[in-house]
């Protein structure tokens, strides 16, 4: 048996840059797209999604990783107030679905 060097988690790393910011989503998106297509979904399905998440990030200004309760009440109560039931109904669930996605691969380096 032998000794080996272990590195220390706690090192604190240097502030995410505004590139390192976008390539993550960038990154992110994309495996958001491949996992959903390795599930079986239609291209279709897929492509209605991320026009779901890409309509929510155009109004926030920011990732969605960074969407609060608050910004949700705002963005379903009142901007999306007048537009169809269904059309709700989907940009919730496609919300709620890359939620969970980040959950799942992304939650440590989106902390």
């Amino acid at each position: 048996m032998a000794l080996a060097v272990v590195k220390d988690l706690r090192v604190a790393r240097a502030p995410a840059t505004v590139e390192d910011l976008e390539a993550l989503e960038t990154e992110v998106l994309a495996g958001f797209v491949l996992a959903r297509a390795a599930a079986g979904l239609s291209d279709g399905t897929i492509s209605s999604d991320v026009v779901h998440l890409e309509q929510a990030r155009a109004w926030s200004g920011r990732p969605l990783w960074e969407m609060e309760p608050a910004d949700a009440d705002a963005y379903f109560g009142k901007v999306l107030r007048s537009t169809a039931k269904g059309t709700r109904l989907a940009r919730a669930q496609a919300i709620k679905t890359f939620f969970l996605f980040l959950e799942l691969r992304h939650k440590v380096e989106i902390h």
